[in-house]
Formats: C-alpha cells, structure tokens, sequence
C-alpha cells in the first residue's frame, strides 16, 4: 500500500509539475499557438509519459512498464479520431484561433475527471463480476468491426449532437463567444457562450471516445495504476497534439482501420484468456505491444502513401 501511494504521489506530483510548465512557460493566455510550439509540447508530453514508463520499469519491473506503454500508445493513436471530432466543433461553432488553447485544456481537464469515474467504476466492476470482462470483449469486436467497415467519414453536426440540442433546452445560449467569457449577461440574467457549449461538448465527445478506449485499456492490463496514467498522460497530450495535426489530420485516412484492427485483437485477447493462459505473461505483454506497434505504424505509413480521399498533400506552415 505504501509502495502503490508513492508511486501515485510520483505520478500526480509529475501531472502538476508538467502543467505548471506547460501553462505558465509554454503558453500564454489566448496566444494563438503556432506548428513549432505545439511541436514543442507534443514532444515534452510524449517525453514525459516515456520518462514515467522508464520509471515504472525501475520501481515495478518490465512487465508494468511495457503494460503502461502498450496503453498509453493505444490511447495516443486513438486521439487522432477524437481531432477529427474537434476540429468540426470548432469550425461549426466558429471559434477563433486565439481561444483554441483555454477552452480545450478546460475541456480536456473535465474530460480526465469524468475518465477518472468511467475507470474506477470499470474496475470495480470487473472486481466484482469478472464475466464483465467478457462483455467488454465482445464490444471491442462490435467497434473494431465497424470502425475497419466504414469506408465514408460519418457526417458529424455538433448542431444536431443530442448534447447540443440538451443544452439549447434547457439553458439560455447566446449565439456569441463573449469576447472570451463563458457566462455573459443579457437584459439583466445570464446567458452560456459558445465557447461554454464547446467546453462541454469537447468533455462529452471524449467520454465518447472512452466508451472504446478504456476497455481497450483494460484488456492490455488489469493494474489500476496502468490503466489511470495510460489515459491521463494521453488526454493531457491531447491539446498539443491537436495543434499539431489540424493541419495535416487528413493525411491518417487509414488510421481507423489500423485502430479497428487493434481493438479486434484485444477483443479477442479478452475473450480467450482463459485459453491462453499457458502463454507468460511477460510474452502476452510483449505480443499485445508488438500487434499496437504494427498496426499504428503501418496504418499511418500507408495512410501517407495512398490517399484514400484523393485530396493532395497538406502543408503545414
């Protein structure tokens, strides 16, 4: 229990640490962020998360620490789909650029709350009623299917999300950003912005998104301290990395269906376990990483070469 505390107070005395860097040193208040800042952070994010895995290796051995990466690189790639998804909410909303940075690191953190409730009830779920396991086997073999089925990007209207139409119901919306403010008055009481609908749907549309991920998660390791830093160390890369791809999201055509693959093979992994117990777990671990590694590389390498959409290169200025 005193080993596990540590650890936890490592890890949350990084993720405080590493905000206040990130926010205080980085970045600015409503400063538009440009292609080499958001470099900048992507790369001090993804070093953070692989200095904590070298950590972990240290403290709890090979078999924790490469769990952890296998995760953790599990939800980095599943960050591209939920890029996708912002970039839509932005643009239909008309966000300006200036306030890109303080409405998704809001939403973002509000987004790792309700993960933080989605992971702890999973868990003592599966605590309790292990055949859950099984379940969540069998909805990682629905998703990845239709993920890798789908040929044609879905159309996505953050105007017709039930969020959206749920929040027009039963809150006062103003059609404006409020020069910033989240909550303006109009004619004596207060009205929501846009930038606090998109807060609130950029949170909702990651709870989305974890629907998949966390079982994912689970399937790759039973430790709640993988499955929580996994996820925290990739929501929180999230913002930077979304700066860093809008321009070139195009590009990863074929990145659902590398993703789709692996959620398969998890799947699958979680409804056989008990058949494959003779395989260590230390070569299980490795086999899941390798199969992670594989997919993502070769899905967004392929994705370069062959276009699927036709549209021609980005280029990121």
């Amino acid at each position: 229990m005193t080993h596990q505390f540590l650890l936890y107070t490592v890890f949350g005395s990084i993720i405080i640490l590493a905000l206040a860097f990130d926010l205080g040193l980085i970045n600015k208040k409503d400063k538009i962020i440009s292609y080499k800042t958001a470099m900048i952070q992507t790369a001090f994010w993804v070093l953070l998360a692989l200095s904590f895995f070298g950590f972990l290796w240290y403290e709890e051995g090979d078999k924790i620490a490469l769990e952890y990466l296998s995760a953790y690189l599990m939800e980095w790639s599943l960050s591209v789909d939920n890029i996708f998804v912002f970039i839509l909410i932005f643009s239909s909303f008309k966000v300006r650029e200036k306030f890109y940075g303080r409405v998704l690191l809001i939403g973002i953190l509000m987004a790792i709350f309700f993960r933080i409730l989605f992971i702890t009830i999973g868990v003592s779920l599966v605590e309790r009623f292990e055949w859950v396991l099984y379940i969540f086997g069998l909805f990682l073999l629905y998703t990845g299917y239709k993920m890798f089925a789908s040929n044609e990007e879905e159309e996505f209207d953050p105007h017709d999300s039930k969020i959206y139409k749920f929040l027009k119901k039963f809150l006062p919306l103003a059609p404006t950003d409020g020069d910033g403010k989240y909550i303006i008055k109009q004619n004596g009481r207060p009205v929501y912005t846009t930038l606090f609908v998109v807060v609130v749907l950029l949170a909702a549309i990651d709870l989305v998104f974890a629907l998949d991920s966390i079982p994912a998660v689970m399937g790759i390791s039973r430790e709640k301290l993988v499955i929580y830093t996994s996820n925290i160390f990739a929501v929180l890369g999230l913002r930077s990395l979304f700066f860093l791809l809008r321009g070139a999201v195009s590009k990863f055509d074929y990145l659902q269906q590398g993703i789709a693959i692996v959620l398969v093979f998890i799947g699958i992994k979680m409804l056989v376990e008990h058949w494959i117990a003779w395989i260590p777990k230390h070569v299980q671990v490795m086999i899941s990483l390798g199969v992670i590694l594989l997919c993502i590389t070769g899905s967004i390498v392929y994705s370069i070469y062959h276009q699927k959409k036709g549209t021609p290169k980005d280029v990121i200025e």
